[in-house]
């Protein structure tokens, strides 16, 4: 994907992470950026919101603006907040056929998070993607 063609924040996310040169680097900013996730209100964490298929608790909230819609997220896991912002800014304004098709895998690998991503986490943020695609079909 050329970044040019991604949303401000994802780029941003990409050129923070490209300056990190270890592993603990990543891991403290991965965190910093779980940091800028609006806070959920304690109605909103009901089940209702939960995402099925992750080992942590995950809500997820759709809302549709001005023709495109805007996701917010929680996790009680400090990495897994991180790791939701990050997909968050990703998907920023886009629309149904933008979630269909993008590579989970891909987003990142590119901000050189693959190892982060253990196959119970992947499988958990494949059902956030998935339960965004539910809500906007709604």
């Amino acid at each position: 994907m050329n970044p040019a063609n991604l949303p401000p924040d994802a780029r941003d996310a990409l050129a923070a992470f490209a300056q990190c040169t270890g592993w603990e680097q990543r891991t403290r900013l991965l965190m910093k950026w779980g940091e800028h996730l609006a806070p959920l209100h304690p109605a909103e964490r009901c089940a209702t919101n939960r995402v099925q298929g992750c080992e942590s608790q995950v809500w997820l909230v759709a809302e549709r603006q001005n023709g495109q819609w805007q996701f917010r997220a929680s996790s009680e896991a400090r990495l897994l907040r991180g790791l939701l912002a990050l997909l968050l800014v990703r998907v920023e304004g886009a629309n149904d056929q933008d979630l269909a098709a993008l590579d989970l895998a891909d987003w990142f690998a590119q901000l050189h998070l693959s190892r982060q991503l253990s196959p119970s986490r992947s499988n958990g943020l494949q059902a956030v993607l998935q339960r965004m695609a539910e809500l906007t079909n709604n």
